[in-house]
């Protein structure tokens, strides 16, 4: 009862001055309100940024055949068997629980001809998943569809410079490239964008040009090359028998891609004597996205944090105008045997119900941070459609995210900063001489 009749007479003390205490809430509905907008935002941008760089390959590890040394390898007729082989495709694929898709790759340098045209490239056979995985684009035609691996077919999709140099004046869709070290004839179904090669970072991702691709069902390439490579150099013979250069493996999330490559280098020990197979994971790139998100939250927390301190130095300087403003009622009330913790109590009730009131407030506002945000960038785009184009794309398509935890941690923190800063007034009060309050005039 005590403290019920302690909190009724605080918020009617509060309600005498009605202005003061409104623009005292706001201080605080500003400082919880921006807690909650700036980590969602902030965790926005981290989820675009991380997408943005999951899609440079983040999300994925590389099982690379490497050809081994060569004190390791066991001539054969002067063919060498080593790497990759299918069977370790399928076994991955069926015993690897965090794998969410595997891409087995084959590449061979081969020239191409059309016509009394020819260019030195790459024949790739691959699925149709790898144009998704190395952010290929299609500009004509079609990539490579499942149903064309499946029946083997004689089908081709060619990078944009091969395009540009085999076919210069006419469309090559329908048309047939020739590849004369196998005689074989593929028809062209498609004809990429063209795509930048990819950078080396670090000690972890290789660069890579796709210029001078043309890919194939990897299907059509085991039937019509099979796995044995051979070349004549300076009248000398080589070979080597390999059946995939790459498996690309994609994981769900992140999170996983550490704990899933250790998995797969135990599956492939079997590779550990004859030093065949790498398996390559992208840790720079893992690294920048934990780094960015925590940048992120670490900086928009410490202005959301500003924001409520603000908000609390604000109910500091009520407090101790309406101490000032009431020092003849605590002299009276000190008069009438009130104790020190009784005014304590009094004012710091006070400072927590304007603490509670922006609190709650500050939470209903921040609710409405995505739509908010949508409607402003929507209506944005519609009246400054140039200006809205040029930002980057990290702008333009990120959508706020409510962190769950800003909800309750924002309340309390205002909670908390409302005492914290409503206390030296309360102990200023209570310490107050009741003969000295009571002349005051």
């Amino acid at each position: 009862m005590l403290w019920m009749r302690t909190l009724t007479l605080g918020v009617k003390s509060l309600w005498l001055h009605p202005l003061r205490s409104l623009l005292t809430v706001l201080g605080i509905f500003i400082g919880v309100a921006s807690v909650i907008w700036l980590l969602a935002i902030s965790e926005g941008i981290s989820i675009e940024a991380r997408r943005q760089i999951e899609s440079l390959g983040a999300d994925t590890i590389m099982v690379r055949s490497v050809k081994p040394p060569s004190e390791k390898l066991s001539a054969n007729s002067g063919v060498t068997p080593y790497g990759l082989t299918r069977d370790e495709y399928d076994m991955l694929v069926e015993t690897v629980p965090t794998l969410k898709s595997a891409i087995p790759i084959r590449e061979i340098r081969r020239q191409f001809m059309y016509g009394d045209r020819l260019v030195d490239g790459r024949l790739v056979g691959c699925t149709p998943e790898y144009a998704e995985v190395t952010r290929l684009t299609v500009n004509s035609g079609h990539f490579i569809s499942d149903a064309e691996n499946f029946l083997r077919e004689n089908v081709c999709v060619l990078a944009a410079r091969v395009s540009d140099r085999l076919f210069p004046y006419e469309d090559p869709i329908g048309k047939h490239v020739y590849v004369p070290e196998h005689t074989d004839y593929y028809t062209v179904v498609g004809v990429l964008q063209h795509r930048n090669a990819s950078a080396a970072i670090g000690g972890s991702m290789d660069s890579q040009d796709f210029s001078n691709d043309i890919y194939i069902p990897i299907k059509t390439l085991q039937q019509r090359i099979g796995d044995t490579v051979t070349r004549r150099t300076g009248g000398s013979f080589e070979g080597e028998v390999l059946e995939l250069n790459q498996i690309t493996i994609r994981v769900g999330s992140t999170d996983v891609v550490k704990s899933t490559a250790a998995l797969v280098e135990n599956a492939l020990s079997s590779h550990d004597d004859m030093e065949d197979v790498a398996v390559v994971v992208p840790l720079e790139l893992l690294e920048q996205a934990e780094t960015t998100r925590l940048m992120f939250m670490v900086f928009m927390g410490l202005v959301a944090a500003i924001s409520l301190l603000v908000g609390g130095i604000g109910i500091m300087n009520i407090m101790l105008a309406t101490v000032t403003e009431r020092t003849r009622e605590i002299g009276i009330r000190r008069a009438l045997v009130a104790k020190q913790k009784d005014i304590v109590s009094q004012f710091l009730v006070e400072a927590a119900v304007l603490s509670v009131v922006g609190g709650i407030t500050g939470i209903l506002a921040g609710i409405f941070c995505r739509p908010a945000i949508v409607w402003a960038r929507n209506f944005v785009s519609a009246a400054y459609p140039d200006t809205m184009a040029a930002l980057p794309d990290v702008v333009r398509n990120v959508t706020p995210t409510i962190v769950p935890e800003s909800i309750p941690i924002a309340f309390g923190i205002s909670l908390f900063v409302g005492i914290i800063f409503g206390l030296f007034p309360a102990i200023r009060a209570a310490q107050m001489n009741p003969i000295e309050a009571l002349r005051h005039e």
